[in-house]
This record gives C-alpha cells, sequence and structure tokens, in this order.
C-alpha cells in the first residue's frame, strides 16, 4: 500500500515493513501532545508528595526519564525517523489514587513527534513503576494516547472526547482532578458569592444607619423648632 492510497504508509505493495522516506516534505513546526497515568495506592502518593521514597524523587526522575526516551525514540520504535528533537515538556501531577502524565513534543522537520510524545509518557510511567516498585509491586501504567497534534500536511488533530479509563477522566485528568477542581471552583464560587452578600450586607446596613441618623436627626430637630414658634 502506498500513502496515496489511503493505506498503511509502512507497508509496501508486497506488504514488506518500510521506512517512509519523506524528503520530499516541507520543515514545519509540528508538536504532539501525549498522556498517560501510573496507578498506585493512596499510601504511596503520600510518600511521593512527602519525598520520602527511598530511592528519592520519584517524579523528577520520571521527567527527565521522559525527555530522556523522546531524544531516544528512533532506537526503540523501528520505522520511526531519527528527527531534531526541539523542545520536551513532560508534566507529573499526583492525584487522589493516579500520578497523572503529560508530555509535549516540538520539532522543525519533515514528520511528526507523536511517537516521541508517547515514548515520552511511556518511559516516564515506567521510571515511576521503578522508583515506587518497593512499596507497590501492583502498580500499573494504563490510558496511554496522543491527546493532539499540529503541523505538517495534515494541520491539527485533536482527541474526540473517548471514554474515561476507570478513575480517569478525558483528556489526561483523572476523575479525581476533575472533583478537585469542580470543588476549587465551587468553593471560589461561594467565596464570591458570599463577598457579594457581605459587601450587599455591609450597602444595607449602611443605608439603614445613614436613614435612621436621618429620621434621628430630623426628632431632634421638631422641638427645637416649636420652642422657637413659642
Amino acid at each position: 500500500m502506498t500513502e496515496s492510497s489511503g493505506g498503511l504508509t509502512h507497508v509496501d505493495e508486497a506488504g514488506a515493513a518500510r521506512m517512509v522516506d519523506v524528503s520530499g516534505k516541507d520543515v514545519t513546526t509540528r508538536s504532539a501532545v501525549a498522556a498517560g497515568l501510573v496507578r498506585t495506592t493512596a499510601e504511596v502518593l503520600d510518600l511521593i508528595r512527602s519525598n520520602g521514597l527511598a530511592k528519592g524523587d520519584a517524579l523528577g526522575v520520571a521527567r527527565i526519564a521522559g525527555i530522556m526516551a523522546a531524544k531516544r525514540t528512533p532506537d526503540l520504535v523501528p520505522l520511526c525517523h531519527p528527527i531534531a528533537i526541539h523542545g520536551v515538556v513532560v508534566d507529573l501531577e499526583p492525584r487522589e489514587s493516579t500520578v497523572d502524565i503529560r508530555a509535549t513534543v516540538r520539532t522543525a522537520d519533515r514528520t511528526g513527534v507523536e511517537m516521541e510524545a508517547l515514548t515520552s509518557v511511556l518511559a516516564a510511567g515506567l521510571a515511576l513503576i521503578d522508583m515506587i516498585k518497593a512499596v507497590d509491586p501492583a502498580a500499573g501504567i494504563d490510558a496511554v494516547r496522543v491527546l493532539r497534534k499540529d503541523g505538517g500536511k495534515t494541520g491539527t488533530w485533536i482527541r474526540p472526547t473517548d471514554p474515561a479509563p476507570p478513575g480517569a477522566a478525558p483528556g489526561g485528568r483523572s476523575a479525581a482532578g476533575e472533583h478537585s477542581a469542580a470543588a476549587e471552583l465551587s468553593a471560589a464560587g461561594e467565596q464570591s458569592a458570599a463577598a457579594e452578600l457581605s459587601a450587599a450586607g455591609e450597602q444595607s446596613a449602611a443605608a439603614e444607619r445613614s436613614a435612621a441618623g436621618e429620621r434621628s436627626a430630623a426628632g431632634m430637630a421638631v422641638p427645637g423648632e416649636h420652642g422657637g414658634q413659642a
């Protein structure tokens, strides 16, 4: 099959694997975002947050592993092109029962960096599991997928809303994280509402005090006027 036929680009007419020739493509700015998560226990997550693991900074080690892996993707994925990687950002966020991982990879080259972003997420997850396996041998990686890609002939692609894996919400954020964000928004809304009510109450109280003062002043002025008439 060929690229023009709309089939698999890494397979030739005889069905054999091949490395796609991208020499005729334009060099453009390209990027990709991938996400995944590591499942573990609440106790282990507390250790991660407090840097209490015997091996040290689990998130820092996982972040560096993700960056290094993105640059070594062609050594791991046979038909992946050895292109220049110009930027890698790996974010890890502990939740209630997971650590969410997100990798963003950028380049200016002739092919995209989706595989580099996926490899980055997987390597970060593996490094994190290596850091915590002594306290949680059941830890695992889940829901690794591309969320977005930009650049090239096909332009921008954004992953449709997909069914969330257990414990996670679409887009890489865990359900617990969504609940947390919702709670924060709710709290912010309540604080704002409370502030508005408080301000309204103060204005109302000030108006009542002003009116009472005017009535009191008027009441005090009346006897004087009557006395003057007498």
